[in-house]
């Protein structure tokens, strides 16, 4: 089970360097049913409950055409996660890896990031599934899922650079 701030056998924490947060300026709050690590999703589901983003002034004009997406990209600022393990264990087993293998809440700086099921807009206030962080999360930024998305703005050369010999079908190597 996962505890809040514990150390696993063969963990590796590090002195953080002092907090010099990147003036980031949270544009909404998030709502969740999870008030604690421990009966939080470890990743949303989009047939998961109905979540709700509030999106601040001045910025809820920026909502302007999200309806039209039926899935968005979520940032949010993982603000109750401890941020200095560079080796984790999330089977609790011993078996460590580096934190940027991981999709931990546990990093230097704790972004995440969920692609959610848009089910409604109402004025500043947008619904959603698929969501995994903490009631009350700080939200980041707001994006149509890129893989719905076609850039509005005119092409550039660097649109088209492209090695016909790579491929990604997989998300791991093999």
């Amino acid at each position: 089970m996962v505890r809040e701030n514990e150390i696993r056998a063969n963990e590796v924490a590090v002195r953080a360097p002092e907090p010099a947060d990147a003036a980031l300026a949270f544009i909404g709050r998030i709502s969740t049913p999870w008030t604690s690590r421990l009966t939080c999703p470890r990743q949303g589901r989009h047939d998961g409950p109905l979540c709700t983003i509030e999106v601040f002034e001045p910025w809820a004009a920026g909502l302007e055409g999200v309806a039209a997406f039926e899935r968005l990209e979520i940032l949010y600022w993982l603000d109750r996660s401890r941020r200095d393990l560079v080796l984790q264990s999330p089977g609790n087993n011993g078996v460590v890896h580096g934190t940027f293998s991981l999709r931990s809440p546990v990093r230097p700086n704790p972004i995440g990031t969920a692609i959610v099921k848009l089910e409604a807009v109402n004025g500043s206030i947008l619904s959603v599934r698929g969501l995994d962080c903490l009631d009350g999360t700080p939200l980041l930024d707001i994006k149509p899922d890129r893989t719905l998305f076609k850039p509005i703005a005119p092409p550039q050369p660097g649109d088209f650079e492209t090695d016909p010999a790579a491929t990604a079908p997989y998300c791991q190597k093999r």
